[in-house]
Order: structure tokens, then sequence, then C-alpha cells
């Protein structure tokens, strides 16, 4: 992870490694990123996830406020047809800061995302995990993609009709297929020279 920066600021000299339980291994003086506990706690329970992303992604965070579950309207959000629960940090530590500043509430999350893609944080915005680092920055941009869209729909009243759950789980096998598309994309969008 990087040390406390803003993302956009951040350089390979800024890349810190940590134990499992959030420790920096040399923080070379660096101060650490304090949310850092939804990545170890992740890490520590599912062996199969290789890549985690934190957001405050704004589509997402109604759905966290809100009783209206977040479901997969279209096929670049199908992991969401396996569910997108809601973790409330005060159901379990009372009235906090909203961070997740250390293993205790790290590990409340974990427990909530369970072994699904994505779990929204009420008031605060939502963790997406996958087997790379490519699947969990799409599944975090997804999310907040459909969550934008949901909200229209919603606007345009009526019923909606969301991806079943086995739409969703063929859709989703069909993304380790054709995510280099939209990722080469974004890297070229970040830095040109990367997207060969």
């Amino acid at each position: 992870m990087s040390r406390s920066l803003a993302p956009a600021l951040v350089t390979a000299d800024d890349i810190m490694e940590f134990d499992l339980d959030g420790n920096a291994v040399d923080a070379k003086g660096r101060s650490v990123f304090l949310e850092r506990f939804i990545h170890s706690e992740i890490y520590k329970a599912r062996p199969d996830v290789m890549a985690v992303v934190h957001t405050h992604s704004p589509g997402v965070i109604p759905f966290g406020v809100s009783q209206v579950p977040l479901r997969p309207m279209f096929h670049d959000a199908p992991f969401l047809a396996a569910g997108a629960p809601v973790w409330d940090i005060r159901k379990e530590f009372g009235e906090t800061d909203m961070l997740v500043r250390d293993a205790a509430r790290g590990k409340s999350l974990t427990l909530a995302l369970g072994d699904g893609a994505v779990v929204l944080m009420r008031g605060h915005g939502d963790v997406t995990v996958g087997p790379s680092v490519k699947m969990a920055v799409f599944r975090a941009y997804y999310t907040d993609v459909n969550a934008r869209l949901q909200l229209q729909a919603i606007a345009l009243g009526g019923d909606i009709n969301y991806l079943t759950p086995g739409e969703g789980a063929k859709a989703d096998a069909i993304k380790f297929i054709v995510i280099d598309r939209i990722w080469n994309l974004w890297k070229l969008r970040v830095a040109p020279g990367l997207a060969k």
C-alpha cells in the first residue's frame, strides 16, 4: 500500500510493505495509511483475494445509507448479482469517526464482506476485492457506475429488470477474458506509455 497520501500523488517511493496485522515492515519515517486494517483483515480471511480497493464513490453512498439494495443493472456489474451487503460501523462500535482504524473494525467489515466481491460501508463508501488488481479496480469502478445507473432507473419509476443471479454468474465469468480491453484504456489515460 502507499503511505498516507492522495492516490493521484503516489509514486513508487511511496509504496510500503505491511504484514497481515497492518504493521509497516519498514516505515522509513513515512506516515501509514490509517485504514490499512481494511486490507490486512481481508487478506487474512480471504486467501482468494489478491487485491483490495477502498473507495468513497459518491454514487455508492446512497445505497449504504438507505434501505434500497444495490443490485446489478447491466453486464459490467455482474458481481453485484451475488449481493452487496452494507456494513454499519455503528452497530458494533457505536458512534465513531467512521474510519476502519483498527483490526477489530477491519475484521467486522471482512465478516460483512463474506465471500463476496463488494461490501458497502454506511456513510463512508465501499470495498471491492478480486483475484488481481485489475479485477478489484474493475469492480470498484463498475460498482459506482452501476449505482449511478440504478439511481437513474429508480428515478424513472416503475419496475426495474435487474440481472438475475444466473445472468450475473455467467457475465462475471467472461470478465476475466475481456478485462484487458478496459484495463489498457485506463492505463492509457493514467500513463500513455503503459498501455502497450
